[in-house]
C-alpha cells in the first residue's frame, strides 16, 4: 500500500470510528474549533489500532533506541501494542509526576539503565507543551532522548518547539492532510472545510 493509501486508509478509519468529528467543540482554553480528535478511542477498535501500530513501527525501523517511552495517557496503548510488535521494552512517565511533582524514584514506571536512548511515543502534537515537559521528566533519570514519534501533527508549533530543544519530531501526516481527504471523500461540505482550514492557519 502506497503512503498516500495508508494516509487515506487512516483518515476514514478515524472518521469511521468517530475519533475524528466535525461540529463545534469547546476546549477546555475556551477555544471553539470546528473538529474534534479523540485518539484514545483506539482502545475499543483492535483493527483500527494494529494498522496505527504498524505506521509507527515503519518510522521507527529507521531509528536508533534502546526502549520507547509512552506519553500518558493517550500513548499509552499505542505504545503497548508497538512494543509487542517490535518486542522492545517501554516505559512511562507517570502524569501526577509532572502535576503533583512526586520524588524522581517514583514518577518513571518500568525498568531502564542510565543512558539508554528513548524514543517517545505520543498520538498527536499541537504545540509539545505537555511533551516537552514528559522529555525533561524523562532525562532527569539519566536517559537520552532524540526522537519523538506521532500520528498525527496538528502543525501549531509543536515541531518547531521540539527542534528548538534539539529534538526531531516524526510525524506520520499532519491534520491538514487529513482534512483534505476528508474533502475529497465528501465527509465536508465546502463551509465546514473552510472553517477547519482557518482553525488550522490560526
Amino acid at each position: 500500500m502506497s503512503l498516500n493509501d495508508q494516509k487515506r486508509t487512516l483518515a476514514l478509519d478515524l472518521y469511521d470510528i468517530g475519533a475524528l468529528k466535525f461540529g463545534e467543540f469547546t476546549f477546555k482554553s475556551g477555544l471553539i474549533s470546528p473538529m474534534y480528535i479523540d485518539l484514545r478511542l483506539f482502545i475499543s477498535y483492535p483493527k483500527v489500532l494494529k494498522k496505527v501500530t504498524r505506521l509507527y513501527v515503519d518510522i521507527l525501523k529507521g531509528l536508533k533506541y534502546d526502549r520507547l517511552a509512552g506519553v500518558a495517557y493517550g500513548a499509552l496503548p499505542i505504545t503497548s501494542a508497538i512494543s509487542l510488535e517490535l518486542d522492545c521494552p517501554w516505559i512511562f512517565l507517570r502524569k501526577e509526576a509532572l502535576e503533583k511533582k512526586y520524588g524522581i524514584e517514583k514518577s518513571l514506571e518500568g525498568e531502564y539503565s542510565p543512558g539508554d536512548k528513548i524514543v517517545m511515543i505520543e498520538d498527536l502534537v499541537t504545540r509539545a507543551t505537555s511533551l516537552l515537559e514528559a522529555i525533561s521528566a524523562i532525562e532527569r533519570h539519566g536517559l537520552a532522548v532524540k526522537d519523538t514519534v506521532v500520528l498525527l501533527n496538528y502543525e501549531k508549533g509543536g515541531e518547531e518547539n521540539l527542534q528548538k530543544k534539539g529534538y526531531t519530531l516524526h510525524a506520520f501526516m499532519t491534520v491538514r492532510e487529513l482534512i483534505e481527504i476528508m474533502k475529497t471523500e465528501g465527509k465536508l461540505t465546502p463551509e465546514k472545510y473552510k472553517q477547519c482550514l482557518a482553525f488550522l492557519q490560526s
